[in-house]
Protein backbone atom coordinates (compact mmCIF):
# COMPACT_ATOMS: atom_id res chain seq x y z
CA UNK A 1 0.00 0.00 0.00
CA UNK A 2 1.64 3.19 -0.87
CA UNK A 3 2.86 5.49 1.72
CA UNK A 4 1.70 3.25 4.66
CA UNK A 5 4.65 2.07 5.47
CA UNK A 6 7.45 4.46 7.95
CA UNK A 7 10.11 5.89 6.31
CA UNK A 8 12.85 9.01 6.95
CA UNK A 9 14.22 11.57 5.11
CA UNK A 10 16.65 11.60 2.23
CA UNK A 11 20.40 13.10 3.33
CA UNK A 12 21.05 15.31 5.86
CA UNK A 13 17.21 16.40 6.57
CA UNK A 14 16.26 15.25 10.09
CA UNK A 15 13.20 13.16 11.37
CA UNK A 16 10.67 14.76 13.17
CA UNK A 17 7.75 13.62 15.50
CA UNK A 18 5.07 15.31 13.22
CA UNK A 19 6.44 13.41 10.39
CA UNK A 20 6.55 9.97 12.39
CA UNK A 21 2.93 11.12 13.67
CA UNK A 22 1.83 11.93 10.46
CA UNK A 23 2.95 8.63 8.93
CA UNK A 24 1.95 6.35 11.71
CA UNK A 25 -1.79 8.23 11.11
CA UNK A 26 -1.76 7.71 7.59
CA UNK A 27 -0.98 3.59 8.18
CA UNK A 28 -3.93 3.74 9.75
CA UNK A 29 -6.01 5.22 7.36
CA UNK A 30 -9.51 3.06 6.95
CA UNK A 31 -9.70 1.12 3.90
CA UNK A 32 -11.81 2.90 0.78
CA UNK A 33 -11.96 6.45 2.84
CA UNK A 34 -11.80 8.95 0.53
CA UNK A 35 -12.44 12.56 -0.18
CA UNK A 36 -13.19 15.50 -2.72
CA UNK A 37 -9.58 17.03 -3.05
CA UNK A 38 -10.94 20.62 -3.42
CA UNK A 39 -13.22 19.99 -1.16
CA UNK A 40 -10.66 19.20 1.36
CA UNK A 41 -8.73 22.01 0.61
CA UNK A 42 -11.36 24.77 1.04
CA UNK A 43 -11.72 23.43 4.56
CA UNK A 44 -8.39 23.75 4.99
CA UNK A 45 -8.45 27.33 3.70
CA UNK A 46 -11.33 28.47 5.98
CA UNK A 47 -9.64 26.80 9.39
CA UNK A 48 -6.12 27.81 8.37
CA UNK A 49 -5.53 29.61 11.44
CA UNK A 50 -6.64 26.63 13.68
CA UNK A 51 -4.27 24.68 11.53
CA UNK A 52 -1.25 27.43 11.69
CA UNK A 53 -0.43 26.84 7.88
CA UNK A 54 -0.11 30.37 5.72
CA UNK A 55 -0.80 31.29 2.46
CA UNK A 56 1.63 30.55 0.53
CA UNK A 57 2.31 27.41 1.97
CA UNK A 58 -1.56 26.95 1.07
CA UNK A 59 -0.48 27.81 -2.59
CA UNK A 60 1.73 25.15 -2.82
CA UNK A 61 -0.94 22.31 -1.23
CA UNK A 62 -2.90 23.37 -4.41
CA UNK A 63 -0.49 22.90 -6.57
CA UNK A 64 0.47 19.33 -5.36
CA UNK A 65 -2.87 18.76 -5.44
CA UNK A 66 -2.97 19.36 -9.23
CA UNK A 67 -0.88 16.45 -10.13
CA UNK A 68 -3.67 13.95 -8.51
CA UNK A 69 -5.20 13.13 -12.06
CA UNK A 70 -8.62 11.69 -10.04
CA UNK A 71 -10.49 14.62 -8.07
CA UNK A 72 -11.70 12.08 -5.70
CA UNK A 73 -8.53 11.71 -2.65
CA UNK A 74 -8.25 8.08 -1.80
CA UNK A 75 -5.79 4.75 -1.77
CA UNK A 76 -6.81 3.41 -4.51
CA UNK A 77 -6.24 6.34 -7.00
CA UNK A 78 -2.55 6.58 -5.02
CA UNK A 79 -1.75 8.97 -2.42
CA UNK A 80 1.71 9.99 -3.50
CA UNK A 81 2.98 12.90 -6.18
CA UNK A 82 6.58 13.20 -7.36
CA UNK A 83 6.85 16.36 -9.45
CA UNK A 84 9.72 18.16 -9.73
CA UNK A 85 10.47 21.60 -7.89
CA UNK A 86 10.47 23.19 -11.45
CA UNK A 87 7.23 21.59 -12.27
CA UNK A 88 6.00 22.48 -8.92
CA UNK A 89 7.34 26.58 -9.37
CA UNK A 90 5.18 27.04 -12.77
CA UNK A 91 1.78 25.93 -11.15
CA UNK A 92 2.32 27.67 -8.15
CA UNK A 93 2.51 30.87 -9.87
CA UNK A 94 6.21 31.03 -10.14
CA UNK A 95 7.13 30.31 -7.23
CA UNK A 96 11.04 30.51 -6.40
CA UNK A 97 12.70 27.55 -5.80
CA UNK A 98 14.24 28.59 -1.99
CA UNK A 99 10.25 30.06 -1.29
CA UNK A 100 9.28 26.53 -2.59
CA UNK A 101 11.28 24.40 -0.44
CA UNK A 102 10.16 26.25 2.49
CA UNK A 103 6.57 26.00 2.60
CA UNK A 104 6.78 22.42 1.50
CA UNK A 105 8.42 21.87 4.60
CA UNK A 106 5.88 24.34 6.42
CA UNK A 107 3.53 22.16 4.81
CA UNK A 108 5.33 18.43 6.48
CA UNK A 109 5.89 20.30 9.70
CA UNK A 110 1.81 21.29 9.78
CA UNK A 111 1.71 17.25 9.37
CA UNK A 112 -0.80 17.78 5.98
CA UNK A 113 1.77 15.98 4.04
CA UNK A 114 4.45 13.56 4.61
CA UNK A 115 8.01 13.27 2.40
CA UNK A 116 8.44 9.12 0.78
CA UNK A 117 12.19 10.18 -0.40
CA UNK A 118 14.15 7.81 -3.16
CA UNK A 119 17.45 6.26 -2.42
CA UNK A 120 19.03 9.08 -4.08
CA UNK A 121 16.35 11.83 -3.12
CA UNK A 122 14.91 12.20 -6.42
CA UNK A 123 10.72 12.03 -7.35
CA UNK A 124 9.62 9.25 -9.69
CA UNK A 125 7.74 6.22 -9.84
CA UNK A 126 7.92 2.16 -10.67
CA UNK A 127 5.42 1.09 -13.43
CA UNK A 128 4.37 -2.32 -14.06
CA UNK A 129 4.59 -3.82 -18.02
CA UNK A 130 0.70 -2.36 -18.00
CA UNK A 131 1.75 0.82 -17.60
CA UNK A 132 0.74 1.05 -13.77
CA UNK A 133 2.15 2.65 -10.91
CA UNK A 134 3.58 0.19 -8.14
CA UNK A 135 5.35 2.60 -6.33
CA UNK A 136 6.12 5.96 -6.24
CA UNK A 137 8.42 8.05 -4.26
CA UNK A 138 7.71 11.85 -3.77
CA UNK A 139 4.93 13.73 -1.60
CA UNK A 140 2.37 11.54 -0.08
CA UNK A 141 -1.00 13.35 0.91
CA UNK A 142 -2.26 10.63 2.75
CA UNK A 143 -2.33 12.63 5.80
CA UNK A 144 -4.33 15.27 4.56
CA UNK A 145 -7.74 12.40 3.62
CA UNK A 146 -6.56 11.49 7.40
CA UNK A 147 -7.34 14.75 8.93
CA UNK A 148 -10.62 15.61 6.21
CA UNK A 149 -13.02 15.49 9.57
CA UNK A 150 -10.62 17.75 11.43
CA UNK A 151 -10.58 20.22 8.38
CA UNK A 152 -14.18 20.19 8.37
CA UNK A 153 -14.44 20.54 12.08
CA UNK A 154 -12.26 23.52 11.98
CA UNK A 155 -13.59 25.42 8.74
CA UNK A 156 -16.87 25.38 10.60
CA UNK A 157 -15.28 26.71 14.25
CA UNK A 158 -14.17 29.29 12.08
CA UNK A 159 -17.23 30.07 10.37
CA UNK A 160 -19.48 30.05 13.26
CA UNK A 161 -17.11 32.39 14.82
CA UNK A 162 -17.11 34.82 11.82
CA UNK A 163 -20.96 34.49 12.32
CA UNK A 164 -20.85 35.31 15.91
CA UNK A 165 -18.48 38.36 15.36
CA UNK A 166 -21.13 40.18 12.71
CA UNK A 167 -23.73 39.61 14.77
CA UNK A 168 -21.61 41.39 17.93
CA UNK A 169 -20.63 44.06 15.51
CA UNK A 170 -24.12 44.31 13.86
CA UNK A 171 -25.72 45.17 17.98
CA UNK A 172 -22.74 47.39 18.50
CA UNK A 173 -24.08 49.48 15.72
CA UNK A 174 -27.29 49.20 16.22
CA UNK A 175 -26.86 50.36 19.96
CA UNK A 176 -24.70 53.31 18.73
CA UNK A 177 -27.07 54.55 16.32
CA UNK A 178 -29.48 54.59 18.68
CA UNK A 179 -27.91 56.57 21.66
CA UNK A 180 -26.94 58.93 19.62
CA UNK A 181 -30.09 59.85 18.60
CA UNK A 182 -31.43 59.73 22.17
CA UNK A 183 -29.69 62.23 22.91
CA UNK A 184 -30.24 64.33 20.29
CA UNK A 185 -34.07 63.87 21.40
CA UNK A 186 -32.84 64.60 24.98
CA UNK A 187 -31.52 67.44 24.26
CA UNK A 188 -33.78 69.22 21.58
CA UNK A 189 -36.56 68.18 23.84
CA UNK A 190 -34.71 70.02 27.00
CA UNK A 191 -35.42 67.10 28.70
CA UNK A 192 -33.61 67.21 32.25
CA UNK A 193 -30.51 65.26 31.88
CA UNK A 194 -26.97 65.13 32.01
CA UNK A 195 -26.61 64.46 28.57
CA UNK A 196 -23.34 65.72 28.41
CA UNK A 197 -21.78 63.09 30.54
CA UNK A 198 -23.85 60.91 28.86
CA UNK A 199 -22.27 61.48 25.82
CA UNK A 200 -19.06 61.66 27.48
CA UNK A 201 -19.12 57.90 28.54
CA UNK A 202 -20.29 57.18 25.30
CA UNK A 203 -17.52 58.41 23.62
CA UNK A 204 -15.15 56.79 26.10
CA UNK A 205 -16.69 53.52 25.35
CA UNK A 206 -16.49 53.87 21.46
CA UNK A 207 -12.81 54.67 21.91
CA UNK A 208 -12.13 51.09 23.17
CA UNK A 209 -13.22 49.66 20.03
CA UNK A 210 -9.91 48.69 18.75
CA UNK A 211 -9.18 48.63 14.60
CA UNK A 212 -8.53 44.94 14.45
CA UNK A 213 -11.26 43.27 16.75
CA UNK A 214 -11.88 40.26 18.35
CA UNK A 215 -14.70 38.65 19.82
CA UNK A 216 -13.89 38.19 23.27
CA UNK A 217 -12.88 41.87 23.01
CA UNK A 218 -15.98 43.01 21.36
CA UNK A 219 -18.41 41.00 23.60
CA UNK A 220 -17.57 43.39 26.70
CA UNK A 221 -17.84 46.41 24.99
CA UNK A 222 -21.29 45.45 23.29
CA UNK A 223 -22.41 44.96 27.19
CA UNK A 224 -21.49 48.54 28.13
CA UNK A 225 -23.34 50.44 25.33
CA UNK A 226 -26.21 47.87 25.87
CA UNK A 227 -26.77 49.47 29.41
CA UNK A 228 -25.88 52.67 28.30
CA UNK A 229 -28.78 52.54 25.57
CA UNK A 230 -30.96 51.03 28.55
CA UNK A 231 -29.98 53.80 30.71
CA UNK A 232 -30.77 56.64 28.12
CA UNK A 233 -33.67 55.03 26.90
CA UNK A 234 -35.39 54.93 30.66
CA UNK A 235 -34.51 58.26 30.79
CA UNK A 236 -36.77 59.03 27.97
CA UNK A 237 -39.56 56.67 28.65
CA UNK A 238 -39.84 57.96 31.92
CA UNK A 239 -39.94 61.68 30.72
CA UNK A 240 -42.42 60.54 28.23
CA UNK A 241 -44.84 59.00 30.76
CA UNK A 242 -45.10 62.31 33.21
CA UNK A 243 -45.61 64.23 30.07
CA UNK A 244 -48.66 62.59 29.21
CA UNK A 245 -49.54 62.30 32.98
CA UNK A 246 -50.00 65.79 32.71
CA UNK A 247 -51.64 65.88 29.26
CA UNK A 248 -54.70 63.13 30.92
CA UNK A 249 -54.92 65.78 33.70
CA UNK A 250 -54.96 68.45 31.47
CA UNK A 251 -57.69 66.72 29.45
CA UNK A 252 -60.12 66.32 32.43
CA UNK A 253 -61.00 70.27 32.48
CA UNK A 254 -64.21 70.19 30.34
CA UNK A 255 -64.62 71.64 27.10
CA UNK A 256 -67.38 73.82 25.55
CA UNK A 257 -68.99 71.93 22.84
CA UNK A 258 -71.70 72.94 20.46
CA UNK A 259 -73.50 69.10 20.02
CA UNK A 260 -77.14 71.15 19.49
CA UNK A 261 -77.98 70.38 15.84
CA UNK A 262 -80.22 72.65 15.28
CA UNK A 263 -77.82 75.86 16.99
CA UNK A 264 -78.06 78.97 14.64
CA UNK A 265 -73.84 79.40 16.07
CA UNK A 266 -71.75 80.55 12.65
CA UNK A 267 -69.02 78.74 11.88
CA UNK A 268 -67.05 81.81 12.24
CA UNK A 269 -67.08 83.91 15.36
CA UNK A 270 -66.05 87.33 12.77
CA UNK A 271 -69.22 86.65 10.95
CA UNK A 272 -72.13 86.51 13.58
CA UNK A 273 -74.77 88.74 12.82
CA UNK A 274 -74.79 90.59 15.93
CA UNK A 275 -71.49 91.33 17.03
CA UNK A 276 -72.01 93.51 20.15
CA UNK A 277 -74.38 91.03 21.53
CA UNK A 278 -71.79 89.30 22.94
CA UNK A 279 -68.76 92.01 24.36
CA UNK A 280 -66.77 88.79 25.61
CA UNK A 281 -65.91 88.27 22.21
CA UNK A 282 -63.00 90.84 21.57
CA UNK A 283 -61.55 89.05 18.81
CA UNK A 284 -61.88 85.68 16.34
CA UNK A 285 -58.50 84.26 17.72
CA UNK A 286 -60.28 84.53 22.03
CA UNK A 287 -63.41 82.87 20.59
CA UNK A 288 -62.01 80.41 19.08
CA UNK A 289 -59.27 79.54 21.01
CA UNK A 290 -62.66 77.35 22.71
CA UNK A 291 -64.91 77.37 20.12
CA UNK A 292 -65.77 73.27 18.55
CA UNK A 293 -66.95 73.11 15.26
CA UNK A 294 -69.02 70.49 13.92
CA UNK A 295 -67.17 66.64 13.68
CA UNK A 296 -68.67 65.94 10.30
CA UNK A 297 -67.76 69.69 9.02
CA UNK A 298 -64.19 68.49 10.49
CA UNK A 299 -64.10 64.74 8.73
CA UNK A 300 -65.21 66.20 5.50
CA UNK A 301 -62.57 69.44 5.05
CA UNK A 302 -60.28 66.50 6.66
CA UNK A 303 -61.00 63.26 5.86
CA UNK A 304 -57.20 61.68 5.51
CA UNK A 305 -57.40 61.69 9.56
CA UNK A 306 -60.07 58.74 9.04
CA UNK A 307 -57.79 56.54 7.71
CA UNK A 308 -55.81 56.11 10.92
CA UNK A 309 -58.62 55.26 13.15
CA UNK A 310 -58.88 51.47 12.79
CA UNK A 311 -62.45 51.75 14.40
CA UNK A 312 -63.40 55.23 12.96
CA UNK A 313 -64.40 58.18 14.46
CA UNK A 314 -67.76 59.01 15.83
CA UNK A 315 -67.52 61.34 18.17
CA UNK A 316 -64.69 63.92 19.63
CA UNK A 317 -62.51 61.67 22.05
CA UNK A 318 -61.96 59.45 18.66
CA UNK A 319 -60.86 62.62 17.08
CA UNK A 320 -58.60 63.23 20.03
CA UNK A 321 -56.99 60.31 20.41
CA UNK A 322 -56.44 59.82 16.98
CA UNK A 323 -54.86 63.24 16.46
CA UNK A 324 -52.44 62.17 19.29
CA UNK A 325 -51.63 59.05 17.15
CA UNK A 326 -51.06 61.86 14.08
CA UNK A 327 -48.57 64.09 16.17
CA UNK A 328 -45.72 60.87 16.30
CA UNK A 329 -46.07 60.54 13.21
CA UNK A 330 -46.16 63.84 11.74
CA UNK A 331 -42.84 63.87 13.71
CA UNK A 332 -44.38 66.89 16.05
CA UNK A 333 -42.55 66.63 19.54
CA UNK A 334 -44.66 66.21 22.91
CA UNK A 335 -43.46 69.79 23.62
CA UNK A 336 -44.46 71.57 20.55
CA UNK A 337 -48.01 69.25 21.37
CA UNK A 338 -48.47 70.63 24.60
CA UNK A 339 -48.01 74.31 23.87
CA UNK A 340 -50.71 73.60 21.15
CA UNK A 341 -53.21 72.40 24.19
CA UNK A 342 -51.99 75.45 25.84
CA UNK A 343 -53.21 77.80 23.38
CA UNK A 344 -55.89 75.92 21.36
CA UNK A 345 -57.59 73.83 23.76
CA UNK A 346 -57.84 69.49 22.70
CA UNK A 347 -60.75 69.70 20.06
CA UNK A 348 -59.22 72.66 17.72
CA UNK A 349 -55.27 71.01 18.42
CA UNK A 350 -56.87 68.11 17.08
CA UNK A 351 -58.43 69.81 13.90
CA UNK A 352 -55.29 71.54 13.45
CA UNK A 353 -53.38 68.73 13.31
CA UNK A 354 -56.53 67.15 11.09
CA UNK A 355 -55.47 70.05 8.96
CA UNK A 356 -51.55 69.38 9.16
CA UNK A 357 -51.80 66.07 8.09
CA UNK A 358 -54.07 66.84 4.88
CA UNK A 359 -51.71 69.02 3.70
CA UNK A 360 -48.40 67.07 4.86
CA UNK A 361 -47.36 66.54 1.28
CA UNK A 362 -47.06 70.65 1.22
CA UNK A 363 -45.73 71.49 4.52
CA UNK A 364 -41.38 70.34 5.20
CA UNK A 365 -41.64 70.75 9.20
CA UNK A 366 -44.84 69.67 10.75
CA UNK A 367 -43.48 70.59 14.27
CA UNK A 368 -42.18 73.71 13.44
CA UNK A 369 -45.59 74.91 11.68
CA UNK A 370 -47.13 73.77 14.83
CA UNK A 371 -45.08 75.94 17.11
CA UNK A 372 -45.42 79.15 14.73
CA UNK A 373 -49.27 78.39 14.71
CA UNK A 374 -49.16 78.10 18.44
CA UNK A 375 -47.29 81.34 19.17
CA UNK A 376 -49.62 83.48 16.45
CA UNK A 377 -52.92 81.68 18.50
CA UNK A 378 -51.00 83.25 21.82
CA UNK A 379 -51.02 86.47 20.09
CA UNK A 380 -54.65 86.33 18.82
CA UNK A 381 -53.09 86.29 15.01
CA UNK A 382 -54.48 82.74 14.43
CA UNK A 383 -58.21 81.14 13.82
CA UNK A 384 -58.94 77.94 13.42
CA UNK A 385 -62.04 78.21 11.34
CA UNK A 386 -60.22 79.96 8.00
CA UNK A 387 -57.84 77.31 8.10
CA UNK A 388 -60.83 74.80 8.48
CA UNK A 389 -62.62 76.30 5.93
CA UNK A 390 -59.67 76.69 3.16
CA UNK A 391 -59.12 72.50 3.88
CA UNK A 392 -62.62 72.24 3.37
CA UNK A 393 -62.54 74.12 -0.30
CA UNK A 394 -59.82 71.87 -1.09
CA UNK A 395 -61.19 68.72 -0.32
CA UNK A 396 -64.44 69.94 -1.87
CA UNK A 397 -62.86 70.66 -4.99
CA UNK A 398 -60.47 67.58 -4.60
CA UNK A 399 -64.11 65.32 -4.72
CA UNK A 400 -65.38 67.46 -7.66
CA UNK A 401 -62.34 66.90 -10.07
CA UNK A 402 -62.90 63.12 -9.36
CA UNK A 403 -66.25 62.93 -9.91
CA UNK A 404 -65.82 64.81 -13.51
Amino acid sequence: MQGNVITTPFGRRAMSLVQLKSQTQAKDLPAGKSADKWQVYRWLCEGKEIIGVGDRSLAVLNALLSFLPDSDLCEENGLIVFPSNAQLSLRAHGMANATLRRHLSALIECGLITRKDSPNGKRYSHKDRGGEITDAFGFSLAPLLVRTEELQVAAESVRASARALRLVRERMTLHRRDIVKLIEVGLAEEVPADWKGIWARFRAIVDTIPRKATLGALEPILGYLAALHDEVAILLENHVKETNTSASESQIEPQQQNSKPDSNSDLEPGFRKDPGANPVLKSPSTADARKTYPLGLVLKACPEIADYAPAGISSWQDMMRTAAQVRGMLGISPSAYEEALDALGQENTAIVLACILQRSQHISSAGGYLRVLTMKARAEEFSVGPMLMASLRSAVSASELLAV
